[in-house]
């Protein structure tokens, strides 16, 4: 017996997408992230879900980090019918707009499994320094 869950919302909001907006194909898309500190590094997860690593684009100008991906679709074909389409092509783009107390030089990237892991080094003019305070004899003050 095969379990079937019917939504009927969702599948308004399928057909509203598919009357209005037409085809995914081509469309900008937003890139679902998560972002935290570990130790002296600033650490940005992405989902690019069914994209090469060869068509992640990352740029930083001006401390604005633009994160731009392909997902092509899949080639059309006269004799395949399709019957359900709610997986997204086209392009994904996010802007992170990055504090100048990160390294922005020293961006590392990996990518893995349809994640994106970026690795972003506290500067090190941000990091917390320790100030040795001076001791002086009442002698050595000098007078104002």
């Amino acid at each position: 017996m095969a379990l079937v869950r019917s939504d009927p919302f969702r599948d308004v909001d399928r057909l509203f997408q598919q009357l209005a907006g037409g085809a995914q194909q081509g469309r900008q898309m937003q890139v679902p992230l998560d972002a935290f500190r570990k130790g002296d590094t600033f650490l940005i997860t992405l989902d690019l879900p069914g994209v090469s690593a060869e068509a992640v684009d990352l740029t930083v100008e001006d401390n604005v980090l633009t994160i731009k991906a392909e997902r092509p679709a899949p080639p059309k074909s006269d004799d395949v019918e399709v019957l359900i389409a709610e997986r997204a092509y086209g392009t994904y783009l996010r802007q992170v707009f990055l504090g100048t107390n990160l390294d922005t030089e020293q961006i590392e990237a990996q990518y893995q499994a349809g994640v994106l892991t970026l690795s972003i080094p506290i500067a090190p003019h941000a990091k917390p320094r320790r100030i040795q305070v001076q001791s002086r004899t009442e002698n050595e003050l000098v007078s104002v």
